[in-house]
């Protein structure tokens, strides 16, 4: 069986986030793929994020009618720790950014180039960045509709609601608690 991680805030989920998850099943030829939540994600420390069981509970949502989308709970930062164990992960062009920056580990070129050496595949989807030339071997560009590239949940909390995937927008207020049931 092939199992990919899909790494993320997911603050909230969005029709995005659906899309990139349903591309990289079909595009990346994953039996399964996790949604892989951190509780204290890379590079938003001062950032303010919902309750993890809010978020968890969001995801839930999600996963009722995919059986082929689960979740789970990594305190891992960095992608190349997410990733380990999976055979895929799966990412927007913004976050592979993030990977190949040394900032990320100390500043430290060989120890990035150390980290990206041990990902399983990548599926990149093009949203939030051009798309990178760095890619490692492999690796697949989702084919994805450009009307997902401007969909983030920072503009769902900011009042895009129509951005929110469906399945949460039930359970979602802006404040992160649980909404009506």
């Amino acid at each position: 069986m092939r199992v990919g991680a899909y790494p993320g805030t997911f603050d909230p989920p969005t029709v995005a986030h659906v899309a990139i998850a349903e591309a990289a099943r079909r595009q990346g030829g994953l039996d399964r793929l996790e949604l892989v939540i951190c509780e204290s994600p890379l590079g938003k420390k001062d950032a303010r994020v919902a309750p993890l069981e809010h978020r968890l509970e969001l995801l839930a949502a999600l996963c009722r009618s995919r059986p082929w989308l689960g979740i789970a709970v990594n305190d891992s930062e960095l992608i190349c720790d997410i990733a380990a164990g999976y055979d895929a992960v799966v990412m927007g062009a913004d976050k592979w950014a993030q990977v190949v920056d040394p900032a990320w580990y100390g500043g430290s070129e060989s120890r990035r180039d150390a980290a990206v050496a041990r990902l399983p595949q990548v599926l990149l989807a093009p949203r939030g960045a051009d798309v990178p030339v760095d890619l490692p071997p492999g690796a697949v560009l989702l084919d994805l509709e450009a009307d997902h590239a401007s969909v983030s949940s920072t503009a769902v909390r900011g009042g895009r609601v129509e951005w929110l995937a469906p399945e949460a927008a039930p359970r979602w207020t802006p404040a992160g608690g649980a909404g009506p049931a």
